[in-house]
């Protein structure tokens, strides 16, 4: 456990931090300084992991909203502007995993994907880049990092409209860096090969599943906290150095 508090004075949003890679992401941040904002749907997980920081020392906001309503999101954006002032480190790690069949899937899975992995993201990053501008401007550092995915780099079967959406993503934070650097925002991106988290609980189709099995008997899939320590040393660079791009897999998958 790090007991380095490199972070101290910072002000970080973490969206889809009621579980997963996001709520491993917030206690790594914490215990390391920074003031979290946690953002995801569940009031109740929220509430839990914000007590669980405060206990060990930290500050910690439990901010409900859901990343497919732009209202909820830009009503996180200034409470957390009221509470901590200006955010300058965001996680934007909100996301939803529905592997299927293209002609057998349900549209509405389709379009649940789309409206979290690329909708959403979108809604977090409008909401929250003025607040990541001010802190830039003020001298200070200032992140905009999107959990992307291995999977917008490669081909799946079965995962067309969830690697489509990580593609976007990825291809996203290339952009965004250019018309953000200029304005000393570093921007980045994570993308993990496979990583047990809650996403993949909410698998329907029995393919997705079957694959998912099987990969587990050969590969150690990568851990929450994993990740989280690839978004710690992110974020702890230096001002002028960015990382844009970090890819990290299980040692095994791909062989």
């Amino acid at each position: 456990m790090t007991t380095s508090q490199d972070l101290a004075g910072r002000v970080a949003v973490i969206t889809g931090a009621s579980s997963g890679i996001g709520q491993a992401s917030a206690l790594l941040l914490a215990s390391r300084g920074a003031r979290v904002a946690l953002l995801a749907r569940r009031q109740a997980a929220l509430e839990s992991l914000a007590a669980e920081i405060r206990a060990a020392g930290g500050q910690a906001l439990a901010l409900p909203a859901d990343a497919t309503d732009a209202a909820s999101v830009q009503a996180a954006a200034q409470a957390v502007r009221r509470e901590f002032g200006c955010a300058d480190l965001v996680f934007n790690n909100a996301g939803l995993m529905l592997p299927g069949a293209v002609g057998e899937q349900p549209f509405e899975e389709w379009q649940r994907q789309i409206d979290i992995n690329v909708t959403g993201a979108m809604r977090v990053i409008h909401a929250f880049v003025p607040q990541l501008e001010q802190a830039a401007a003020r001298g200070g550092p200032s992140d905009l990092v999107n959990t992307s995915s291995i999977a917008g780099q490669y081909v799946y079967g079965n995962f067309a409209v969830y690697s489509a959406t990580k593609a976007y993503v990825s291809h996203l934070t290339r952009h965004l860096r250019l018309e953000l650097g200029p304005r000393d925002i570093r921007v980045g991106m994570i993308e993990p090969g496979i990583t047990a988290t809650e996403l993949q609980d909410h698998f329907t189709f029995q393919g997705a599943k079957d694959w998912l099995a099987g990969a587990a008997q050969s590969i150690e899939f990568l851990r929450a906290e994993d990740v989280a320590q690839v978004l710690g040393f992110i974020v702890s660079q230096p001002r002028h150095v960015n990382l844009q791009q970090v890819v990290v897999m299980p040692t095994r998958e791909g062989i």
